[in-house]
């Protein structure tokens, strides 16, 4: 029989939407909350700034954030950064291959003076988790963190201990390519709400890293811009943002023709239309708009949808990815048409 617990001080329940009389003053206050966590982390990451904005956008959406790229681009700094500007528990995983599934969730253990097993919290019990170089680890481990990302808890030994809210994880990785890697298992990636990718930096913002690295440490100089009651609350302000019924069906449109496509193998599950309805409303929030337009939709398809999608191997032979589908997708996809 499985029991439902929660560690002491945790707020298990997830956030409401807004009534609509207070959303107006509350997307007010995301928009400069927005802005003072992008000013926070363009200090530490320069010339990024829609990488950062994505990711802020996973943030108010209450999903999480998965960053690919080569090492030395600034993958785990980012994390990091966004993890200081959030006032919250933060937990730092280093996925190697010799980390066990208890390392993340946790573990009981037997306590000899009350004779009784006892839980001990594993690292993933924390508001936000850097999951650094994810697909170093064994599929097996990377499996430990299903549950937490899509239910938000943990199930030791028949017993299901509730996550703190907000709940984020910012994992990043290299290419599957790059020697010591592990595939993500695709329940894995299409548990993550996007995927990002840093990109080297201009020459004037690597410039600018050279100056400014080489004498302080940028990372030390972030403070705390938000802490996590007003994360939960703005997530409210975020579920409020209205979409319109045609608009919804041209996510469903969109995600129902991956299915189809003679590129993939595997299209986009129910779960990619979920995560990309509410990464739209959390952009048009960011914006300062009480309601999703087609655009958001559009800016957020790839970024939402690419990596979960599996191409078939003629596809890959041709050296299409997962981004040229969606846009193939987006440009045979009917608009909504306005009322």
């Amino acid at each position: 029989m499985t029991t439902t617990s929660a560690l002491p001080g945790s707020h298990p329940a997830e956030p409401l939407p807004l009534p609509p009389q207070e959303l107006p003053a509350a997307l007010d206050r995301l928009r400069s909350t927005a802005d003072a966590l992008a000013a926070a982390v363009d200090g530490v990451i320069q010339g990024k700034d829609e990488t950062v904005r994505l990711a802020l956008t996973v943030l108010f959406a209450e999903g999480h954030l998965l960053v690919e790229d080569v090492p030395g681009v600034g993958k785990t700094m980012l994390a990091k950064s966004l993890a200081r500007a959030v006032q919250g528990t933060v937990r730092r995983i280093q996925f190697t291959p010799d980390l066990l599934p208890s390392d993340v969730t946790g573990s009981s253990v037997w306590n000899q003076e009350r004779a009784a097993f006892e839980f001990r919290p594993g690292a993933v019990f924390a508001n936000v988790v850097i999951g650094d170089e994810i697909n170093r680890a064994s599929p097996k481990t990377q499996s430990a963190l299903l549950e937490c990302m899509e239910e938000g808890q943990v199930t030791v030994d028949g017993t299901t201990w509730q996550l703190d809210r907000p709940f984020i994880v910012f994992a990043t990785q290299n290419p599957v390519e790059m020697d010591g890697t592990y595939p993500l298992p695709e329940a894995q990636r299409d548990r993550f709400m996007a995927r990002v990718s840093m990109g080297y930096p201009s020459a004037a913002a690597e410039l600018t890293m050279l100056s400014e690295h080489g004498a302080t440490a940028p990372l030390e100089a972030v403070e705390p811009v938000v802490d996590v009651a007003e994360v939960r609350e703005l997530s409210g302000a975020v579920r409020g943002v209205h979409a319109a019924d045609a608009l919804k069906q041209y996510v469903v449109d969109l995600v129902r023709r991956t299915r189809t496509h003679p590129d993939l193998r595997l299209g986009a599950s129910p779960r990619a239309a979920l995560h990309l309805l509410r990464a739209a409303r959390s952009r048009a929030a960011l914006q300062g708009r009480d309601h999703v337009l087609p655009d958001d939709v559009q800016a957020l398809a790839v970024p939402v949808v690419a990596h979960r999608l599996l191409l078939t191997a003629d596809a890959l032979l041709a050296g299409r990815d997962g981004a040229d589908v969606v846009t193939d997708v987006l440009r045979t996809t009917a608009l909504p048409s306005p009322r």
